[in-house]
Formats: C-alpha cells, structure tokens, sequence
C-alpha cells in the first residue's frame, strides 16, 4: 500500500514538474530575459522543494537563475504548507525559519516577505511574521474584511503596523478557474484583453496570485494557456501607467486591514478556514494530529518529520463535505476517492505514528518524562477543597510545584494525579514514576 502512494506520487510529481515547474518556469525565464520591466513572486514550499531537488534537480538550477536575476522575489511561507499555527506557535516559527533557509540554500534567495499556508491570516498571524522579519505580508482581499474598499491598495495592520498586499481574487480567478470555461462570457481570454482589464481597474497595487499548476495542469496545454503566460508581460507593459513590481516593494499605508482571530481569513472556498476545519470529521482529525507534535516533539528526528508531513493541509482539505461549485473544486484535487477515505487514511497514519511514539517512550521513559511539555488543555491543574493552586505542563513543573505546596498533596490527590499520568504521560502512576525516574524527582 505504502510502496504504490510512492509511486503514485512521483507519477504526479513527474506530470506537473514537466507541464508546470519545467515547461511554465522556463516561460517566465524567457520574459525575464527579454522584457527588463518584467518581475514575477513565487511561494514554494520546503516539500515540493525537497522533492524537486531529489529527481528534478534542473527545475532547480532554473529557479535558481529566476533569482540571480533580481527581478523575482521567493516568499517565506510554511515548510510543510501546513496549518501549523493552529497547532503550536513554536513549531509555526520553525516551519516559517526552515523554509526560508531552503530558499536561500537552494534558491540563492533570502526572502523578504511571507505569506501563510493559502493565505490564512489574522492580526496575530501578521504581527507574528514581522517579528520574524516580514515586513510585508500577503493574504486574500476578503469582501467582508474590506467592507466596500479595494484590494488594490497597500494596507497596514492594526496591532502592528506591517505592510498587507492583497489578492484580487476576481481577476486572479480568470485564469485560475475560467480561463478554459468555453460557457464563459468572455471565453476565449487572451493576453490582449485581460491586460485591457488590468489597465482598466483603479488602484495602485494589483495582485494577481494563482496556483501555478494553473499553467499546464489545471489547464491544459491545448487551451492555450502557455501562449497566455508568454504573451501577457508584453501586452501589459505597453501601458505606460503599468508596471510589474515585487512584494517587498509595496509602499507604507495608511489605512488599515483588520482581521481579528476569530474573523481568521483564507484564500479557499469561503474566504475562511472551513475548507480544513469546517465540518466534525476535520476538526476530530486535527485535534488528533495537534496531540501528537507533543510527543513528536521531544524526539525530535524521523517521528517529528513524519508528524510534520502529516501537518501539510492537503490531508484536511480532502476531508471537506462541500457541494456545488466548491465541492467540484476538492472532488478536483481529491485522491483518496471521497472524505471519508481520506479521514480513515489519515486517522490510520496518525495510529501508527502514535504506536511509533509509545515505542519510543517505552525505550527512553526518563528523557520523555523530562522533556516532554504538554498543551494548555492537557496540563494538571492543582486544585484543593475549590482552590485553585496553579497548574503544571510538565513532570518537572510538577514536582517543582508539589514542594511549593504546604500540604502533602501528592498523597491527598494520588488518584486524579495517577489518571492525569496515564492519560498523558504515558505512565501508569506516581509509583512508577518515581521507581523508574527517581533522578527527575529529585531535580
């Protein structure tokens, strides 16, 4: 089973790295050369790269002379396209560093601007990547977030101040959805008319930004596509009011773009997080899976690398129950034959990385015990006749807090402490603890 995903997956790596990564790159390569007014931004995540260097080493070499020319800029985003800022911010940061070191390792580029997994944002999310030394960061120009403006623009967040680009997710949509439709009223769409129509949209900061699989994959070669993308930079640049430009490039504003976490935003399906975490099937999945960074975690090595692959948000959107247009699109993307393969599948995988973990544990209980740090919601909460006395993420955390306590609490609470030990930690009761570790009782 295992040994045929393989090779399913370099099946469909190898069709698109030839119609897309090769074929369109090499497109974009040729413009650069030909028009000195021509720029391009790309996001690619750590996975893709990996594999690409692994078995397509000239894609590669061809990004690589994108950068030298200083006229295409590579975002940071997350290693794994994962939703890992809902699971840790820790691991969030560590996704974003290590993709943007790729970048720069096999790239020859160090970016200057981040965008999140599909374009979810909020303020938090924003401010975040500032701190990691973003100044600009993109997202999806979201008609309830705007409220009537326009996502031409450059907008600022609130909290902090960093630099928003938006998408124009109309106008990007043309090409990434209708541009082979033949029942659409401006089928066919040509460079010559969809450069017309940028020309014709006020604003100051036009973002176009599509799947590049949309160039060979999603439509096919016979639709024309390629000699789109070969002809639009010269119909746009002869507009003397237009001109291309890179992300970081974008100038300060002054007017806001407000995204509080609990109006978090994306470039999919409803402009929101459904797409992942929309219906009780996702959302169980991802509880599970956030669990087990956790345990992955202080291992670090090949589970917390398997933990990750299993982070990358495709896993979640297959899991989708949509209908109508938007269920057409995941049905597109889908090959597990339907959400509730997909979820068994995943529910499969995460077993067996939480059997890989238990083995683990059982061969270095102590290093576990000691450097194993719980989520909020798993953490032991020292409560007393009602009161309150703190809290505890950790055994050493415990054991520090328990010397704290002026009453003997280990023995007056040794039922709910052993149940909090078994349910979390892996081991059975205090007593074991204490047989096995003692040295973690004493530290």
């Amino acid at each position: 089973m295992i040994s045929s995903i393989i090779i399913a997956n370099k099946i469909i790596l190898d069709r698109v790295t030839e119609k897309t990564y090769r074929h369109a790159t090499k497109i974009i390569k040729n413009n650069i050369e030909k028009y000195e007014g021509f720029k391009v931004n790309f996001s690619i995540s750590g996975v893709l790269l990996e594999q690409l260097k692994e078995s397509n080493i000239d894609v590669i070499k061809l990004f690589q002379d994108l950068a030298s020319s200083e006229r295409v800029e590579f975002l940071a985003q997350t290693y794994y396209h994962s939703l890992s800022w809902f699971i840790d911010k820790k691991e969030f940061y560590e996704q974003i560093k290590i993709q943007a070191d790729s970048i720069e390792e096999n790239i020859g580029y160090k970016p200057k601007s981040a965008e999140n997994t599909e374009f979810i944002y909020n303020n938090d999310i924003g401010c975040f990547l500032k701190n990691m030394g973003y100044k600009v960061v993109v997202t999806e120009g979201v008609d309830f977030i705007l409220n009537g403006r326009s996502p031409n623009k450059v907008y600022k967040n609130p909290l902090c101040g960093h630099k928003i680009v938006l998408r124009n997710y109309r106008l990007s949509d043309d090409i990434g959805f209708r541009f082979s439709n033949n029942k659409w009223e401006e089928y066919p769409l040509t460079a010559e008319k969809y450069s017309y129509w940028i020309n014709s949209t006020p604003g100051e900061f036009l973002l176009i930004a599509i799947d590049y699989e949309t160039f060979g994959e999603h439509h096919n070669p016979s639709t024309g596509i390629y000699d789109f993308l070969d002809y639009l930079p010269k119909e746009i640049l002869k507009f003397d009011n237009l001109k291309f430009a890179n992300i970081s490039e974008a100038r300060e504003s002054d007017d806001y773009y407000d995204v509080p976490p609990w109006r978090t935003i994306s470039w999919a399906d409803e402009r929101d997080l459904s797409a992942w975490l929309g219906n009780p099937l996702q959302r169980d999945a991802f509880n599970s899976l956030r669990r087990l960074y956790y345990y992955s975690k202080p291992f670090g090595g090949i589970l917390l690398e398997t933990f990750r692959k299993l982070t990358i948000s495709d896993h979640l959107y297959y899991m989708a129950t949509k209908y109508g247009p938007t269920g057409e699109v995941h049905n597109y993307f889908n090959p597990m034959g339907g959400y509730e393969k997909a979820f068994h599948s995943f529910i499969i995988a995460l077993d067996m990385l939480g059997l890989k973990i238990k083995e683990k544990v059982s061969e270095n209980l102590c290093d576990f015990l000691i450097n194993m740090t719980l989520p909020e919601e798993l953490c032991f909460y020292f409560n007393d006749n009602g009161k309150n006395l703190g809290k505890a993420c950790s055994l050493p955390e415990f054991f520090q807090a328990v010397k704290k306590l002026s009453i003997d609490y280990k023995e007056k609470h040794r039922e709910d402490i052993d149940k909090w030990l078994s349910e979390t930690l892996m081991v059975k009761n205090l007593d074991e603890v204490m047989r096995k570790c003692p040295d973690l009782i004493k530290n």
